[in-house]
């Protein structure tokens, strides 16, 4: 089974360069204008899972909970720890989790629409 995980957006262009950027998740593909859609999938290439972020001309009023999150587990302590630096260096605040599980075993952030990201560092090698 693949899995996707989508979500409109009223802003693809900064959604995009946060997770690739910041995140460094590769942009997969992309559309336009597919019936007044534009989007991008984003992800890491031969896994069965991406993001799918889409816009149109209708725009979204995000409404999440403190309990909605992306939770991202890096596979190694540099990976985490690259990824904690470079959230640092682009000035992105991390937030506290309304959970404590995640204040203690990872750290949070906000993506460019307000949605909860996690970078968790569990199960690193």
């Amino acid at each position: 089974m693949k899995f996707r995980f989508a979500r409109h957006t009223n802003d693809l262009v900064r959604l995009k360069t946060f997770y690739t950027n910041i995140l460094g998740f590769e942009l997969l593909g992309s559309f336009e204008n597919h019936d007044n859609y534009n989007g991008i999938f984003i992800g890491k290439p031969n896994l069965d899972w991406h993001l799918e972020f889409t816009q149109s001309n209708e725009k979204t009023n995000h409404n999440f909970d403190e309990d909605d999150l992306l939770v991202f587990y890096p596979e190694t302590i540099q990976e985490y720890e690259h990824l904690i630096s470079k959230i640092i260096f682009e000035d992105i605040p991390f937030a506290t989790s309304k959970n404590p599980y995640w204040n203690e075993n990872g750290k949070m952030i906000l993506d460019p629409d307000g949605y909860r990201i996690i970078i968790s560092n569990l199960k690193i090698k």
